[in-house]
């Protein structure tokens, strides 16, 4: 009896324990995951949103940048700056007014305002901004900056006056600390320009951010377009100057726009005190909003601003708290509804259970003969008894069996393993061969329109300045040969960019012609092409020819992939170091002679995650230098000379590139001596 009461209780423990325990705890956990997972989408959502901004916010400064080189390479602006200063003046009005820039001025060299598009800004004023002092050394620059009042003032009345911003107080103060943001953040950019008479000058224009509804609106309708958001919340954007914000489609109570209030302490501390980008909830204005703000910074990289994008999160909250109360719920009703019903049926199971149990302890005490014994019922259970019986009377033969099928399974499993491995490889392998070619496609298609559109142009260049030459020489004497020379080789260099086009697009129609070449000599014809690289840091080249063999293939690949070999190799040793150049007479792994020609340098080697990229096409760790082309195209040039092209070693010490190419087949081929030496110069 205490055996039976035994079975019983542990099938009721059972049966309960999952429902009113282990259930509920699952499902916290889930709901709780779930909850993780929800607040993740929606950071990852209002990320997406911020990354759309900043990217538009770019484009802007692009735009600005790009308008104000067209207007500073114009005819009519050339034309201007050497007339009439009014005439001028209403030339950068009109510039201004296409361009959508809220004001273009002419500045000399010190910053000193000439001209501008505003005819009420003040005479002699100096501007100093980081953008024109870059321009007044030549250089062209776009960036986003703070203007203080008094230059915005001296610039223009309206756009001081439109930049004016009235702060208001925040929770828990009476008045804010400064009743007035005066200041400005402003797109700026500057460009250099020729003043009459040859002397520097910087043209400089401006977009204002303060209360720029229309940017504000742009990224808005960019990011909230086609209404993606859940029924009832609304997406905002805000520009901030500090930690005030200057422009903003955020509403206070009574539909006044929110300008003038400020970010919380929380967020201006991780943004603008850190550098930080936010992604979280957020009290803005007077709601929680799911929020995403990222700091803007000037020319110095130092945060003066921030850019936010929001949407609201009651709707969201609301859904998720409606979820779980359905999900708990369900969960008690699942729970009321099935223990009774267990426990009502489990009573015909306690009986044909312990029967079972009786017959299989004997069985494993040895009684072959044990039997459970249906008990004239025919329910599932008196079938599973009269099921057990039968295979209790053909154990041992079902033993031996499933021990042979799982043998053979085992050997099947393991067969049929091996294909689909083999078979996902070769997928792989051929997926990523028709990604790369079709990348390389692409690029090729679009060089070979490149080059196309730019020869036309070119040729009529080149028959003009032709024309012009002998029109001015026979004129004007030799004194100005040494100028249309230079034209022409700029000119010449154009053309042969074209042509590097023309053959990256369509490398068959381009291949050259084959010469007999001397491995040493022609490494030492590439020192040259890498002479503006050797200047710029103390670099020891070392020589080691021991080649007698010749090569025949196309000069000019050849030394294309020496000198990117080269340029890599100069851009390990950022600091200086030991370029190694050296040949030798070696024959490939199939007995084929040929020549080594190997570079080495003393830069940190290539740690193994990379080595095994270092050949795919687009595969770069120069993020803002490279594309990721070079070796690729070597490899495939080196390919093309029926050479290889491969890392021979790499470690703390440095790292050797071996391009091996094919023993010429002419009889008649002179061999280069042997050198045992190793000549050593420096570049300073």
């Amino acid at each position: 009896m205490n055996r039976v009461r035994s079975v019983r209780y542990r099938l009721l423990l059972i049966a309960v324990l999952p429902m009113i325990v282990i259930l509920p705890l699952i499902v916290g956990v889930l709901i709780y995951q779930w909850d993780k997972r929800f607040d993740g989408l929606l950071s990852s959502k209002v990320g997406s949103d911020l990354k759309i901004a900043g990217q538009y916010m770019n484009q802007l400064l692009i735009n600005d940048g790009a308008s104000l080189s067209a207007i500073a390479d114009s005819e009519s602006f050339h034309s201007a700056v050497g007339g009439d200063r009014a005439a001028l003046n209403a030339l950068l009005a009109s510039k201004a007014r296409s361009g959508a820039l809220d004001f273009i001025a002419l500045l000399d060299r010190d910053g000193r305002l000439l001209v501008s598009s505003e005819p009420s800004s003040k005479k002699g004023l100096v501007l100093k901004w980081p953008v024109i002092e870059k321009a007044a050394n030549g250089v062209s620059d776009v960036q986003v900056g703070v203007v203080e009042a008094g230059d915005l003032r001296a610039l223009s009345p309206q756009l001081a006056a439109r930049a004016e911003i009235v702060r208001l107080p925040q929770p828990g103060e009476q008045e804010p600390p400064a009743p007035h943001e005066q200041r400005g953040l402003m797109i700026q950019a500057a460009t250099p320009v020729n003043l009459p008479g040859e002397q520097p000058g910087v043209l400089v224009a401006g977009t204002l951010l303060n209360h720029n509804t229309h940017f504000i609106d742009q990224i808005t309708d960019l990011i909230y377009r086609d209404n993606g958001l859940r029924s009832g919340s609304t997406g905002i954007a805000s520009l901030f100057l500090g930690n005030t914000r200057i422009s903003t489609n955020a509403m206070l109570p009574g539909g006044r726009p929110a300008s003038g209030t400020d970010a919380s302490a929380e967020v201006a501390a991780a943004v603008l005190g850190q550098g930080k980008t936010w992604l979280a909830k957020a009290f803005v204005v007077n709601d929680w909003y799911v929020s995403g703000y990222m700091p803007i910074r000037d020319g110095h990289g130092a945060p003066v601003g921030m850019l936010f994008v929001g949407f609201s999160d009651e709707p969201f909250a609301t859904a998720r708290r409606n979820a779980v109360s359905m999900i708990v719920l369900g969960c008690l009703l699942v729970a009321a509804i099935t223990v009774p019903l267990f426990l009502y049926i489990a009573r015909g199971v306690f009986r044909p259970l312990e029967k079972m149990d009786a017959a299989i302890a004997r069985v494993k005490a040895g009684d072959r003969n044990a039997r459970a014994g249906a008990g004239g019922s025919n329910d599932e259970i008196g079938r599973l008894a009269s099921q057990l019986d039968q295979m209790l009377a053909q154990l041992q033969d079902n033993e031996r069996q499933l021990v042979a099928w799982n043998e053979e399974l085992n050997s099947r499993v393991g067969e049929r393993t091996a294909g689909l491995v083999l078979a996902n490889r070769r997928l792989e392998e051929t997926t990523q061969h028709l990604i790369v070619k079709e990348k390389l496609a692409t690029i090729g298609e679009i060089a070979a329109g490149v080059a196309h559109e730019i020869n036309n142009p070119l040729a009529v260049m080149q028959g003009n300045l032709d024309l012009l030459r002998d029109a001015v020489i026979h004129d004007a004497g030799p004194a100005c040969k040494e100028e249309f020379d230079l034209i022409e080789d700029q000119i010449q260099r154009i053309s042969t960019i074209v042509s590097k086009l023309l053959q990256f697009s369509k490398p068959s129609e381009h291949s050259g012609e084959h010469e007999l070449l001397e491995p040493s000599a022609l490494l030492l014809e590439t020192l040259p092409l890498i002479q503006h690289l050797t200047k710029r840091q103390p670099v020891v080249i070392e020589k080691a020819f021991h080649s007698t063999r010749l090569i025949t293939a196309n000069r000019g690949e050849v030394q294309q992939i020496l000198v990117n070999i080269m340029i890599n190799a100069l851009h390990a040793m950022a600091g200086g170091g030991v370029l190694g150049l050296a040949t030798e007479d070696r024959d490939d792994i199939h007995g084929v002679s040929g020549v080594a020609l190997r570079i080495s340098d003393t830069g940190s080697g290539i740690p193994q995650d990379i080595l095994e990229r270092i050949f795919e096409p687009f595969f770069t760790t120069k993020h803002h230098q490279g594309t990721g082309l070079g070796l690729s195209i070597s490899q495939m040039l080196a390919s093309r000379q029926r050479g290889t092209l491969s890392v021979a070693s790499t470690g703390a010490a440095g790292t050797v590139i071996e391009l091996w190419m094919p023993e010429a087949t002419d009889d008649g081929s002179s061999a280069l001596n042997s050198s045992n030496d190793m000549n050593e110069w420096r570049l300073e």
